[in-house]
């Protein structure tokens, strides 16, 4: 079948809510147990075999601890290997916030890639036809465009994308890792870039992903075979990550002060806060979105990060939201509120860390402590990310 002809899936982009992430949550919960493990590896239309809950556990908009635990009460067995794909999220997050210098060298990465594109013009144009979708290889080319108009990718299609791009294309892979944070919806600091990692034979050494034209067609329906792939996937140039740094604790919140409550894009739920007996007399929003790519980020993101946080806002009573750009600002508002400390959902590794490093001494020049807080969830299991998944899932699962 001509490719070019097939049709994009034609579900809307999801509306950034609480309440839209748990309505999809319940849809999905009689699938989550062995319907789930036999077809999870289908990329078919409409992906009904996985629960697209992603974008929604990105932001926690819904939280993983929340997920976990429906899952286990409608199915008390056979929902491992759901649970499992909740738990590597946490399990990337955790092993990138005990090794930061992973994602320095990861931007690094990305500017020396785009120093590239700008001088080699062999490079560059196999570049834009990769991002565009008009290699010619089948599927791949569907995968790209279908990432661009939905933000969104089947975790299989995303493996045989990286793979594709970085064996069969030969190009950076910093850059394919960087075109998926500029356009998913889920698009995650951690489980973004050491995904690509995996793939690419750096994050487990000697350990490559190989996407083979066999298996895309079995796991497509028969959609998609393409010709001419590469037939060896040799590991990248290896370098060992730096060892693990001691786990995050908490800066110490005061639940007798005045506080304003800062909810940002990578943790959008502040009730856990508020259970510790924490009663903010404001609540701010903060986002980071462009900051994940030197390039342009879609629209599409923005716009989903937004309305995640206008309604992370509008939960706890309204409130005003800020951006990357705008922190001075949302310092002169925490003082006009006359506020003893900013408190926020602890930031890992990232665009939104970032920002918070450089809102702190705004604060402090006022008077006004910035403290971040541990969940529950991030606390109990990111000292445990210090090897691979493995040994981490028994400890956590």
């Amino acid at each position: 079948m001509d490719q070019a002809r097939l049709p994009l899936p034609p579900d809307p982009l999801p509306k950034p809510t609480r309440a839209a992430g748990l309505d999809r949550l319940a849809h999905f919960l009689p699938r989550a147990g062995v319907a789930y493990a036999a077809r999870r590896n289908e990329d078919l239309p409409g992906h009904p075999h996985v629960s697209g809950l992603s974008p929604w556990i990105r932001h926690r908009l819904v939280t993983e601890a929340e997920v976990i635990a429906a899952v286990r009460q409608r199915h008390p067995q056979g929902a491992d290997k759901f649970l499992a794909e909740v738990w590597w999220r946490t399990y990337w997050k955790g092993w990138l916030e005990l090794r930061p210098q992973v994602w320095t060298d990861y931007a690094q990465g990305v500017m020396a890639a785009q120093n590239r594109l700008a001088v080699e013009g062999g490079l560059r144009a196999v570049w834009q036809d990769a991002c565009a979708g008009t290699t010619g290889i089948e599927g791949f080319d569907h995968w790209a465009r279908e990432l661009v108009a939905t933000g969104w990718l089947h975790n299989h299609a995303r493996m045989w994308f990286a793979s594709i791009w970085i064996f069969t294309l030969r190009l950076p892979w910093e850059l394919g890792a960087d075109f998926f944070l500029r356009h998913l919806l889920d698009g995650d600091p951690a489980s973004n870039t050491l995904s690509w990692r995996w793939v690419a034979g750096l994050h487990t050494p000697g350990k490559t992903y190989l996407a083979t034209a066999e298996n895309i067609g079995k796991n497509t329906g028969g959609r998609f075979r393409p010709k001419g792939l590469a037939t060896v996937a040799e590991p990248l140039c290896f370098a060992a990550p730096p060892a693990p740094r001691p786990a995050p604790v908490d800066d110490g919140v005061e639940t007798g002060v005045p506080t304003l409550l800062l909810l940002h894009e990578d943790d959008l739920d502040g009730s856990w806060l508020l259970s510790r007996g924490l009663r903010p007399v404001a609540v701010a929003g903060l986002t980071a979105t462009a900051g994940r790519s030197p390039g342009a980020v879609a629209m599409g993101v923005h716009g989903f990060v937004a309305g995640a946080v206008a309604d992370a806002l509008a939960r706890q009573g309204g409130g005003l939201s800020f951006d990357r750009e705008g922190l001075e600002a949302l310092a002169d508002h925490a003082a006009g509120l006359g506020v003893a400390q900013v408190a926020a959902p602890y930031a890992p590794v990232g665009p939104v860390a970032s920002a918070l490093r450089k809102l702190r001494p705004l604060l402090e020049a006022r008077g006004i402590a910035l403290v971040q807080a541990l969940s529950d969830h991030d606390r109990e299991a990111w000292p445990h990310a210090t090897h691979g998944f493995f040994r981490f899932r028994e400890a956590v699962m």
